[in-house]
């Protein structure tokens, strides 16, 4: 199969709309995480502006651990009381921060992120699946326009396991 993406026009919920769509065809007919977050990484740091990261971390019953993503390498484990994405999972709600280097406990895994989102991935039956993470080099990079295409978008690769 040739996955073509197209570009994304109009509004930026229209946008978010138009990806959804794209990442739903990306996956469809597959359950294998690895693929899916690979596919996903990958359709989404080049489908959106501004982003220097773009990737998954899967909890293994202790810690995160690094999944696939796009851009530099990353942190390979963080765990629970750390960071921005150690706090999606933890409190298991969405991290926007507009200033990383004002989030105590931050994890500069690549020193030009300014602004991050982890949304985390939480399966139907309440367990932690992991979290969804995108950084920026922009200060305030995400908005709540952001916020809930990302949710949906990771709504539909838990959707994908099932």
């Amino acid at each position: 199969m040739t996955f073509t993406a197209t570009a994304l026009t109009g509004s930026k919920p229209e946008q978010y709309a138009q990806l959804l769509e794209q990442a739903r065809g990306l996956m469809h007919g597959e359950r294998d995480r690895i693929a899916n977050a690979a596919n996903l990484s990958a359709l989404v740091y080049h489908a959106l502006p501004a982003l220097n990261w773009v990737g998954f971390y899967f909890f293994d019953g202790t810690e995160l651990v690094v999944g696939p993503f796009q851009g530099l390498p990353a942190c390979v484990r963080i765990p629970l009381d750390k960071g921005v994405c150690g706090a999606a999972a933890a409190t298991r709600q969405t991290q926007r921060v507009p200033d990383v280097h004002a989030f105590p406990g931050h994890i500069a895994c690549d020193s030009a992120s300014r602004s991050e989102l982890v949304v985390p991935l939480v399966a139907a039956d309440g367990s932690l699946v992991g979290v969804f993470d995108l950084d920026s080099p922009e200060p305030d990079r995400f908005d709540e326009d952001d916020q809930h295409g990302l949710e949906a978008l990771a709504r539909a690769f838990l959707d994908s396991l099932a």
